[in-house]
């Protein structure tokens, strides 16, 4: 096995030094299925280099080598971009929208797998795609690394086996406040691991600059304002892991940073954050209650990475650690991010569920055969026994109310050195111990 393993490695395009992610077990089956995959997501999270380590040919796209001729022969003639040994990467494809076309006529020629791989880090304007590509091409979102795929994660409990209820008591080691932030400063851009700490926040800081100075416009071509939507992005900032509408996001960016917008613009800018993958909000549970109860079907507003957020705020990791309350929204942000990626491993979903009487959990996860646990996320020890509360609470709600009870309940918590299971039946996980 390990003699097959180095030879497929020689044959593929794998770069050196690249980390393995949860991601590629999904995009794996994808290519047994389907003629070509496209991996979807933020710029910079790692998408290329995932793709490369399944290639065996590659056209870039975006490579501005020769006056960016790759891009130049896609425009020509887009067929001539797809010739190559296969799998066959096309790296940037949302450049020459055409390629599509292109990618999925080839695929329709013959029933072989896996044929071509293409990566896109923004949705680009439909306009000249004549085919949606269902059954041809499946898309893969990728996210940025977990604290697991990082190494910042000891990977000691597994969400699979506390569903499984099948977890020991154990000490997971200590985490500093200090680390946590770091960690939230840094996200989990694959090439910002080995940052120092005075700079990692200077990545995101870049990021949120070059989105609006140029991709907004390359999605469209529509010159937008700066002023509104850097207020926009505050407010996102601000309202970072809350149930904010538009209106809310509206009255905050009036009120804070003295701006008038209207309903029709924000939502403009909001769609083209979605395009350019920056926002991942988290969707409210869809339970099936049978009493009168409204539950609130607001999703919770999300960067796609924490530390997005942080840099839309304008914080530092010193003003973070003067200022919990904001940053137990930014730790919830992390835990949110880290637990989707986990779940999505599994085939699950990640939700949020709160009703109009205040009852609520941070996030939910769900199993495709409709088995849910209910989890809180706290920063402080000092928080488990209320948040337990909230979770029996929930539990008992949904037995009296003849709806399928969670599996399991569980409290993530940052500033805890164990992960236990509590005598109510309550799990307690530490961020920094949790895999899928």
């Amino acid at each position: 096995v390990y003699k097959r393993q180095i030879r497929r490695c020689r044959l593929m395009l794998t770069p050196e030094g690249y980390k393995s992610r949860l991601v590629e077990k999904q995009f794996d089956e994808y290519m047994q299925t389907f003629g070509a995959v496209c991996i979807e997501g933020p710029k910079y999270c790692g998408k290329t280099w995932t793709a490369r380590s399944r290639a065996k040919s590659a056209a870039f796209v975006g490579n501005p080598e020769n006056n960016f001729q790759t891009r130049t022969m896609a425009q020509i003639s887009p067929d001539l971009v797809l010739k190559g040994d296969l799998p066959r990467l096309i790296d940037e494809w949302q450049e020459v929208p055409s390629l599509w076309d292109a990618v999925r006529f080839e695929v329709d020629k013959d029933s072989r797998k896996g044929k071509y791989i293409l990566t896109g880090s923004a949705t680009p304007n439909h306009k000249g795609i004549m085919h949606s590509g269902t059954a041809r091409i499946s898309k893969v979102r990728m996210n940025t690394m977990s604290l697991y795929e990082t190494g910042d994660s000891t990977g000691e409990v597994s969400l699979k086996d506390l569903f499984c209820d099948n977890i020991e008591n154990k000490i997971t080691g200590e985490v500093t406040l200090e680390r946590l932030i770091y960690y939230a400063v840094r996200g989990g851009w694959p090439g910002n691991l080995e940052t120092p700490e005075k700079t990692c926040g200077k990545l995101a800081k870049e990021y949120l600059k070059t989105i609006v100075d140029d991709d907004m416009f390359s999605v469209d071509g529509v010159k937008r304002d700066s002023r509104k939507v850097w207020s926009l992005l505050h407010s996102l900032g601000r309202n970072e892991s809350t149930l904010a509408g538009n209106s809310t996001l509206r009255k905050d960016m009036g009120a804070k940073d003295e701006i008038e917008i209207d309903r029709d613009t924000i939502s403009d800018y909001l769609d083209i954050f979605q395009c350019l993958f920056i926002l991942d909000d988290q969707p409210a549970y869809n339970t099936n209650l049978r009493s009168s109860r409204r539950i609130l079907k607001s999703a919770k507003r999300h960067f796609t990475d924490p530390s997005l957020a942080v840099a839309a705020l304008g914080a530092t990791p010193k003003m973070l650690l003067n200022d919990l309350n904001t940053f137990g929204f930014i730790f919830e942000s992390l835990c949110e991010h880290d637990l989707k990626i986990y779940a999505e491993y599994h085939d699950a979903n990640l939700f949020h569920f709160r009703d109009e009487r205040g009852n609520e959990a941070d996030a939910i996860v769900e199993f495709p055969d409709g088995t849910w646990g209910a989890f809180e996320v706290k920063l402080g020890a000092n928080q488990i026994d209320a948040a337990a509360e909230e979770l029996l609470k929930l539990k008992s709600i949904m037995e009296k109310e003849g709806d399928t009870p969670p599996k399991l309940l569980c409290v993530i918590c940052g500033m805890s050195n164990m992960a236990y299971k509590r005598p109510d039946g309550v799990y307690v996980v530490p961020i920094t111990a949790l895999k899928p």
